[in-house]
């Protein structure tokens, strides 16, 4: 019996190799990708960097600048910023991620359903135009006042919001990856049209799919502190990037640390997915290579 012995230089040509070298050679993935590294492990390990609890309100310290003691300052109920930030940003990343996993789901299957099975084409994507037809954030504020103001009623309405836009990159590719040779070579060894859909076609078709979910990402952080703002997002008191700025809209002239920070938070945070996102295009994007 003979032993198969890897060739380390043709490993190191593998199309999962080559990304990944790539990846690390490109400079907005690699500060996106820190800055989004940094954001995560801040809100992972908020109980134990948090200096006050972030539900605690004293009237002694209502208002209170930034100092030694409150890094951030107070709001006005004598809360600590920076605590109600670290956990603030628990929520908003987790409705950010959460929404960018349901938006990738529904849009995959729409798309995917759209664009490998001819006669389910029109209907779907009609349909799907006609919720492009409202603005995003238009669509997000009537679908959770509808629902009410909680956090999963947020995030269903991000992902009714942004999901036509997502199904109508994954139809795309679909459309374009159907008609590849290797599709058809599929099919005439007896491949079922499921199996030859999830097995050939949607792994060649994601790439414009993750780059997508990257920007869904940092939109829904965008659109929580909207929703937030006008009172349909997460329900106080817990904290989110959105309603501390809406709580301190009452207070920017004698108080503006309440909504520069948290605003400086959602600049952050949206900046390093969008770096992430870019870096992402460059990548795997066929059109953007050179």
């Amino acid at each position: 019996m003979s032993a198969v012995i890897s060739d380390p230089a043709t490993a190191s040509q593998s199309p999962t190799w080559h990304v990944a070298s790539r990846l690390v050679h490109n400079r907005s993935f690699m500060i996106g990708a820190g800055l989004v590294l940094a954001i995560a492990l801040l809100t992972l390990f908020a109980g134990w960097l948090a200096p006050f609890d972030p539900l605690r309100s004293s009237f002694r310290t209502r208002l209170r600048p930034p100092d030694a003691t409150y890094w951030l300052g107070t709001d006005h109920f004598g809360r600590d910023i920076l605590s109600r930030l670290l956990f603030g940003a628990r929520i908003s990343l987790t409705i950010g991620l959460l929404t960018a996993l349901a938006t990738g789901v529904a849009g995959t299957l729409i798309g995917a359903t759209a664009g490998f099975f001819r006669p389910l084409d029109n209907p779907v994507m009609r349909l799907m135009d006609a919720l492009m037809a409202f603005p995003a954030i238009l669509l997000a504020i009537a679908v959770a006042a509808v629902l009410g103001a909680s956090v999963p009623n947020v995030i269903i309405a991000l992902a009714v919001a942004t999901t036509p836009h997502t199904a109508r990159i994954v139809r795309a590719s679909v459309l374009i990856v159907r008609e590849q040779e290797f599709v058809e070579a599929a099919r005439a060894l007896g491949a079922t049209e499921l199996r030859v859909l999830f097995r050939h076609v949607l792994p060649n078709a994601l790439g414009p799919l993750i780059v997508r979910l990257t920007y869904v990402f940092a939109t829904a952080i965008l659109a929580e502190a909207a929703l937030s703002f006008i009172g349909v997002g997460p329900p106080p008191p817990a904290p989110s990037f959105g309603s501390i700025i809406a709580q301190g809209r009452d207070f920017i002239a004698e108080a503006p640390w309440i909504t520069i920070f948290p605003g400086f938070a959602i600049m952050v945070s949206v900046l390093g997915l969008n770096l992430l996102g870019d870096g992402l295009r460059d990548v795997l994007d066929p059109r953007m290579r050179t």
